[in-house]
């Protein structure tokens, strides 16, 4: 009920401040809205050539540049056949509403599809060969105190484990289908279809924080931006995500009751900042390209690793297989259909909040409210590097594309290896987007009442956003 109120304030908002703008003239065209790609220029007037008739250096230099336009300073005139000067100003900030249909599908669905039908296949090796009820067996302990509505030995463990671990690598696509698996088995177990469970609402929470090992995409941003040290943002990422990690466990467990003072979750959460540790000693004695080399390998390695494992465990339990007449390539290949038909599911989703985003980034909206933000911010005397990284943290939750561009005009701006530029890269790798994976996962069980999801969601990121400042001063 929450995703659906702030869907469709956030557009009915939008679409009434985008007519005000037009009626008072400070909007010329709507076409950039409904047309117009991101960075594209901004259609500010459209003037007769008459009006510069008496600057004839203006117009020789604008005939002499017909094709891509006369740039002065930040406005450009582009002379059209028809003898109309168009003078454009500034970036549109999003795609517009038809161009961000188009890409959703194929630059965002298409290849999630590609992924779905890929790891719902090995995913579906595991369930066959009756890998997935062992391997929820082993975090029954953790998973049962944390999810008291969800029996012992549940499947959703089992997907749960490996959404975990993939996200807890930097394996964003790989956790995907691993994560709406999770999702769909623990809607089985759900009484009310279209409300959410509590185990599914606990599970998403814990997304919020995007508990990542090794950012890899983003070490990778600060080593094409020629920072003196890409993976020097490595431990701050860790720290910020498990703290935003744990105050997920905290805040949700705290909602629906549930104890976590005890041996099991206290040992796990131990024995996992213990290996996080271990893991950053090694990892902070390597020098730059050798910490980049070796975080890249460790990620993809354990992908493979994992995919070998399931396969060569498929391979020495073929026994079972053939009990319930079939093998492991068409086991895969009935899984893999299955991802498929998931991503047509969620399809739908995706398109409506991803249009909904557009229309309030390019109503000029969202740099209102980061501005007021920042006003505020500078008025308790917070530093002004830390206010200009704020845009990537405030952007993060709605939209993972337009937070990544905000981070790159960060770093590029101020510097890689400055405050901002740094801060920046923590909020991107730090965080979840938000709206979106709401949208996603409970769009794929056809679940409609969030119930207090989001909040909480919201909730974890502002705990990131905090963290993550004091433990980038604090480190850098």
């Amino acid at each position: 009920m929450a995703l659906s109120r702030f869907w469709s304030w956030m557009i009915a908002i939008s679409a009434i401040y985008i007519f005000y703008l037009l009626f008072v003239n400070r909007l010329y065209s709507l076409n950039g809205l409904v047309n117009g790609k991101q960075n594209d220029a901004v259609l500010v007037a459209e003037l007769p050539m008459s009006n510069f008739e008496g600057d004839t250096a203006f117009i020789n230099a604008l005939k002499a540049n017909t094709a891509a336009g006369l740039v002065q300073t930040d406005t450009t005139f582009k002379l059209l056949a028809n003898g109309t000067v168009e003078v454009s100003a500034g970036k549109q900030a999003a795609d517009g509403i038809f161009p961000t249909c188009k890409n959703t599908i194929m630059d965002i669905w298409l290849p999630l599809i590609g992924y779905l039908t890929f790891f719902c296949g090995l995913l579906n090796l595991l369930n066959d060969s009756n890998a997935i009820g062992k391997l929820a067996g082993v975090m029954a302990p953790f998973f049962v105190r944390i999810f008291p509505e969800l029996p012992k030995g549940h499947p959703a463990y089992g997907f749960m484990t490996m959404n975990f671990a993939a996200n807890f690598l930097g394996l964003d696509n790989a956790a995907t289908p691993f994560g709406l698996k999770a999702m769909e088995s623990m809607q089985e177990a759900n009484l009310d279809k279209d409300k959410a469970s509590n185990s599914q609402i606990m599970f998403l929470c814990l997304h919020a924080a995007g508990l990542t090992l090794i950012p890899t995409s983003i070490i990778g941003y600060r080593a094409a931006q020629h920072a003196s040290n890409p993976a020097d943002i490595m431990l701050p990422t860790i720290i910020t995500s498990f703290i935003g990690t744990l105050a997920a466990l905290i805040f949700v467990s705290i909602k629906q009751r549930i104890n976590l003072v005890n041996l099991v979750v206290v040992g796990l959460v131990t024995g996992v900042s213990a290996i996080i540790a271990l893991l950053m000693v090694y990892i902070t004695q390597l020098d730059g390209i050798e910490k980049f080399h070796f975080t890249g390998n460790l990620s993809n390695g354990v992908l493979l690793f994992i995919i070998l494992l399931i396969v060569g465990y498929c391979i020495a339990n073929e026994k079972v297989f053939q009990l319930n007449n079939t093998n492991v390539f068409d086991s895969f290949v009935h899984g893999a259909k299955d991802g498929f038909t998931t991503g047509v599911r969620v399809l739908p989703y995706m398109i409506a909040m991803l249009v909904a985003l557009s229309i309030f980034r390019n109503s000029s909206l969202m740099n209102i409210v980061m501005n007021g933000i920042g006003s505020v911010m500078g008025i308790f005397g917070v530093d002004q590097q830390i206010i200009n990284a704020i845009p990537v943290a405030i952007m993060r939750p709605f939209s993972a594309g337009g937070s990544r561009g905000f981070m790159l005009d960060a770093m590029k701006t101020y510097g890689p290896d400055s405050l901002t530029g740094q801060l920046s890269c923590l909020f991107q790798g730090a965080a979840e987007t938000t709206f979106y994976v709401v949208a996603l996962y409970f769009g794929s069980v056809n679940v409609k009442d969030a119930r207090y999801t989001l909040g909480i969601m919201l909730l974890v990121d502002l705990v990131c956003v905090i963290s993550g400042i004091f433990v980038c001063q604090m480190y850098f």
